[in-house]
């Protein structure tokens, strides 16, 4: 039997999941985890072309244009360069023969991925500035992240989205046979959020409105995708100098396992670049029932920053994962119950629940605060972020940090002269 080529995905159909489960966890195609080394990476090509027999290509032919899966309909592998990881569509035979073979490869299965169950809200009668843009006071700093990359990867954008005319938007879509357009709508909202302004009345409901948008559709339509193409997303952020990268995005975690190896090594590759990730802690809990989750993947990553969502009392959302793992902890807090964005036209506004929203909070609050420090590291970032935050008296497990604050005091020339600003980050 011929194996699956990669641009011939058969566990796709119109971009949606085609098994017997109706949320599976993988694709049916395999990671391998190479050394980073270049001459590693094309000793690694070698053996999949002469001793395994597949067709590769790798992310460095696509020079001019992010890398394309639908480009792909001859080749058996796809590796990324940067990551010295190489995506494989194989039978699950022969995945199995790669990794007893003594080459040294880790073989890993290729996750599916979900934009969380967010929970909509029937009443959207919002009037004045979100409760969310209130409480992490907004409204009250200087910065509006103007002159920040700002990458938002989802299910893409409304470019025409009325109130976001004008602004400086970048898109690029990485879900094969798709465009930038959200039709879906998740993208929309949690970009609003992050680097939104104002509504039609003129109530204030994003967080960093001078922003350079970075959109990047990564999820389908109908909300869902493979792990490969937010891999592409992330590097593509990097790439272009983002300093923010934003994913209400996630794969369900099983207690007692790790952390992808994948992601890991993109949020690595992003930070080398300058570029902070921060991630959805996921909305898989049910408190009131005494059912706990696990942080998401990748929020579990020790270079991602895992997010979980309060609700306006400053309670935990009834849904927000927990730190259950070792490796998948929570890192900060941000309003993720009942917030008002933006939605594709013409429904214009929509309210919804879920870690996605306050994902998106921190997203923009980052941009604020590399406004405030535009030398500053990601490491920098990360501790000025932390240092701000407003404790909570919630346990540690459930909100990290505490509720994410927005940056205050402008100094002169826009540059703050913080203790961290020589810190570099390794790694």
């Amino acid at each position: 039997m011929q194996p699956p080529k990669l641009g011939r995905q058969t566990f796709l159909k119109d971009n949606t999941l085609s098994v017997a489960s109706d949320n599976p966890r993988y694709t049916g195609r395999y990671f391998l985890i190479l050394d980073k080394n270049s001459k590693e990476i094309l000793e690694a090509i070698r053996q999949l072309e002469k001793r395994w027999g597949l067709s590769v290509a790798t992310t460095a032919d696509f020079i001019s244009t992010p890398p394309d899966e639908s480009r792909l309909k001859d080749a058996d592998a796809l590796v990324f360069n940067e990551l010295g990881v190489a995506l494989v569509g194989v039978e699950e035979e022969k995945a199995i023969q790669i990794k007893l073979s003594g080459t040294g490869f880790l073989v890993v299965p290729e996750k599916v991925v979900y934009i969380p169950d967010d929970v909509p809200v029937d009443n959207d009668n919002n009037h004045g500035a979100t409760w969310g843009i209130h409480i992490t006071e907004v409204l009250q700093s200087p910065y509006t992240g103007v002159g920040v990359k700002v990458a938002v990867l989802d299910t893409g954008f409304d470019t025409g989205h009325p109130d976001f005319e004008g602004r400086e938007i970048t898109v690029a879509s990485f879900v094969p046979d798709e465009t930038i357009d959200d039709h879906h709508g998740h993208g929309t909202h949690c970009t609003g959020i992050a680097c939104g302004a104002a509504d039609e009345q003129g109530d204030r409901y994003g967080v960093a409105s001078g922003a350079h948008i970075y959109a990047g559709k990564v999820m389908s339509n109908l909300g869902s995708g493979a792990q490969s193409w937010i891999l592409n997303g992330m590097a593509w952020a990097a790439k272009n100098g983002c300093k923010v990268l934003s994913m209400s995005l996630g794969s369900p975690m099983s207690e007692g396992e790790s952390y992808d190896i994948a992601y890991e090594r993109a949020a690595r590759f992003a930070r080398s670049k300058g570029t902070l990730t921060v991630a959805a802690a996921g909305n898989g809990s049910r408190r009131s029932k005494n059912m706990f989750e696990p942080v998401a993947s990748p929020a579990d990553c020790p270079s991602i920053l895992a997010v979980a969502a309060i609700d306006p009392e400053l309670q935990i959302g009834e849904f927000s994962n927990r730190a259950i793992n070792p490796s998948g902890l929570v890192d900060i807090a941000a309003p993720g119950v009942d917030i008002h964005s933006s939605w594709p036209m013409p429904a214009r506004y929509r309210t919804l629940s879920g870690t996605s929203m306050s994902t998106a909070y921190v997203a923009g609050i980052a941009a604020l605060l590399f406004e405030k420090y535009p030398d500053a590291t990601p490491a920098v970032i990360e501790t000025e972020l932390r240092k701000i935050a407003r404790s909570l008296p919630l346990p540690a497990e459930d909100v990290g940090e505490g509720l994410s604050m927005a940056p205050k005091i402008k100094s002169v020339c826009g540059r703050s002269s913080s203790p961290y600003m020589k810190s570099t980050w390794i790694g």
